[in-house]
């Protein structure tokens, strides 16, 4: 009750939107803003994930990052330090910087986040007294994983990879004997490089450190786990395969899995506005947060 009393005294109020740049785990700028009433005090606080080739402003993430806010939480995204958008938050200008990424960059990024929240080290925030982490695809995965080192107080996934070993064997190959591999933003057309610090990273660590599957089973975080049931992307046996190794005695976890959703439920950049799909997994994840946040 003292959850539903928070959320109904908090609801809709009115935040302030501020940047912020920390130092990323490529020891580059990692740029992110927050949303918040006043300095956040006595809140719990929201960190949102975005995906590979995505960036924080992508498409849905605002508009999650609204709701989130609406709700009560003091909301944060941020672009990952490999995500090779640069300072203008849309263009992919950092080119060297995401050609180096790597998953196991991803989950120091989110660690950065959230030990400099729990410090209470962004200008102008105070320490939350929770923090929740949402992640979506290849931000799903690293979230997973992050989860399981340091007990993050609340995990939401959508859509988010079982695996990083993810890459047909041809093109593996391929990316080993080259030294990089290319691929394409759809939005732009441009070509963007990804160098061999990935695919050593993949041929070494996905069966240890960066087994996800693995990872899914350590922590007692209360977890969301949303599909869609038609991605082509990221298959939703991935998000029921996560659901059945992450139950256990004691653990809350919980799969929805969104009809007729795709990767992005139907979610566009640039932002077109919502949908049914959308909401709905917007609906259960801001239920789900404040369920275990408050």
């Amino acid at each position: 009750m003292d959850g539903a009393r928070n959320v109904k005294k908090w609801a809709m109020a009115t935040y302030r939107l501020v940047k912020f740049e920390l130092t990323g785990a490529d020891n580059g700028p990692l740029r992110g803003e927050y949303r918040s009433v006043g300095d956040g005090s006595g809140r719990p606080v929201v960190c949102i994930c975005h995906g590979f080739k995505g960036f924080k402003d992508w498409g849905f993430f605002p508009h999650l990052a609204d709701r989130c806010a609406k709700a009560g939480f003091t909301t944060v995204t941020f672009n990952f330090s490999g995500s090779g958008v640069g300072p203008d938050g849309k263009t992919f200008t950092e080119l060297d910087r995401f050609g180096h990424a790597t998953h196991s960059g991803d989950v120091s990024d989110i660690e950065i986040v959230c030990d400099a929240l729990a410090a209470g080290a962004i200008d102008g925030l105070a320490r939350p007294v929770r923090i929740g982490v949402f992640g979506h695809s290849r931000g799903g995965g690293a979230a997973i994983l992050q989860a399981a080192k340091h007990s993050t107080d609340v995990l939401v996934t959508w859509n988010a990879i079982g695996s990083i070993d993810r890459w047909p064997s041809e093109v593996m190959d391929k990316w080993r004997e080259h030294g990089f591999i290319e691929v394409v933003n759809s939005r732009t057309g441009q070509v963007l490089k990804i160098y061999r610090d990935l695919v050593e990273e993949i041929d070494s660590k996905s069966q240890g450190e960066l087994h996800i599957a693995n990872a899914a089973r350590t922590p007692k975080t209360p977890w969301l786990i949303v599909h869609g049931q038609v991605d082509d992307v990221v298959s939703v046996a991935d998000g029921v395969k996560l659901f059945e190794t992450a139950r256990s005695p004691g653990r809350e976890t919980k799969l929805v899995l969104i009809e007729d959703g795709g990767h992005t439920f139907g979610a566009k950049e640039p932002w077109e506005g919502s949908n049914a799909r959308l909401d709905q997994a917007i609906d259960e994840t801001v239920a789900w947060f404040s369920r275990y946040l408050f």
